[in-house]
């Protein structure tokens, strides 16, 4: 049983890296022995996990199944460890975090919802709100922001989780309007953007396999400032919208939400912390970093499989 559990954990972890060296690398084995983990725990299942090529590796139909499995087998193994320190630990006092009112209700209060249950001590004010909140004026213990790169050196920034951008469109809207084969295509076609996000109109593509990268200029016919109602819109069939992958997963797996030329990819966000260097940091602030860190290292921000490297 151990050795299948240990087996588990390496899949797992070769999901999570998108390849054998990867996972090798992270584990502190070698490769090969990687690899004997992976067939054995095939031969144990009697069933292939894994689809390889000399540049990447998918999941099976199978694989897939299994892959959730062993993510709840190692979050339970977390949730075990944060318990223990739960036990070692009696945070006391208020605790302010900031965020976007979209992030807060999405992602952050999911992540943080069983820590706060175990935690009734604790005096926990959410400060909610479409703009950045400057952490000294406002006494921000921690605050949470989705950026493609943080330039303040004064603060700790600690990334949580990478997420992809998707372009999406209802069925209705795509069956009505000019096929998109091509980032060009979109000329002919209007976004429905969150007008509060920084140049919405450009658009950048990047194509993997053949490395061919296309800029453009998008215009707008209806925006608005929150996400949830450029999710209205786009379902509603109004226009295109480019959405963060983590908040359209479930629209996407359903088909209420079609991802639009899915081969080209737009750059990617990441998901921080941020709060006061270590040294400065209470002991309340780190473990609520430390509760968001294994919330979000159990779910795949953008695909789950890259090139191998």
């Amino acid at each position: 049983m151990l050795d299948q559990l240990r087996a588990m954990g390496v899949f797992a972890c070769v999901v999570k890296q998108n390849s054998f060296s990867g996972a090798a690398r992270e584990l502190g084995i070698t490769t090969s022995a990687v690899s004997q983990q992976i067939r054995s725990l095939e031969q144990e299942m009697d069933a292939t996990l894994l689809y390889r090529s000399t540049r990447r590796i998918s999941l099976t139909e199978e694989g897939q199944v299994f892959y959730q499995s062993c993510k709840e087998m190692l979050a339970a193994a977390e949730r075990g460890k944060i318990r223990m320190n739960e036990l070692r630990d009696d945070l006391i006092g208020e605790l302010r975090i900031a965020t976007t009112p979209e992030l807060a209700a999405n992602h952050i209060i999911p992540a943080l919802s069983q820590w706060l249950f175990a935690h009734s001590g604790l005096s926990v004010k959410f400060e909610a709100d479409t703009q950045f909140i400057d952490l000294q004026k406002n006494d921000i213990d921690v605050a949470l922001r989705m950026a493609p790169k943080i330039e303040d050196t004064t603060l700790d920034t600690i990334p949580l989780a990478r997420v992809e951008q998707v372009l999406v469109a209802s069925a209705e809207y795509l069956n009505q309007t000019a096929s998109i084969h091509v980032p060009e295509d979109l000329k002919q076609h209007s976004i429905l953007p969150v007008h509060t996000m920084q140049n919405w109109q450009h658009f950048s593509f990047y194509h993997h396999l053949s490395d061919q990268c296309v800029e453009l200029e998008m215009k707008s016919r209806i925006s608005t400032n929150n996400i949830f109602v450029v999710k209205a819109l786009c379902q509603n069939g109004l226009g295109l919208a480019r959405v963060l992958y983590l908040d359209v997963q479930k629209e996407l797996i359903s088909g209420e939400l079609i991802e639009v030329l899915p081969d080209w990819k737009l750059p990617s966000y990441t998901l921080y912390a941020v709060a006061a260097p270590i040294e400065q940091r209470s002991v309340k602030t780190q473990r609520c970093i430390d509760a968001l860190k294994t919330y979000f290292s159990q779910i795949p921000g953008g695909r789950l499989f890259k090139e191998a490297s």
